[in-house]
């Protein structure tokens, strides 16, 4: 187990990337936390449903600009590590 837990190995982002959470390499634990607290910070979540994600600009930039969940969310965000 110990050494193939993938969300504990820091992983570069993406410049885009990087604008929301800040500068790599991070966990992908650590990008998931911190696209939420960014996410929070800036009322993105929908008001009635609270699994949707509205990007502003610097997400969308990440994740598309268009309403997203947050399970495809991840997925979007993943592809912006390497």
């Amino acid at each position: 187990m110990a050494g193939n837990n993938a969300l504990q190995k820091p992983v570069q982002l993406s410049g885009d990337l990087e604008a929301v959470v800040g500068k790599g390499p991070m966990t992908r634990a650590e990008v998931t936390s911190k696209v939420w607290e960014y996410i929070k910070a800036n009322g993105l979540q929908d008001q009635k449903d609270k699994r949707q994600i509205n990007p502003d600009a610097k997400l969308g930039a990440v994740i598309g600009n268009d309403q997203i969940s947050m399970f495809k969310m991840t997925a979007a965000v993943s592809k912006h590590l390497s």
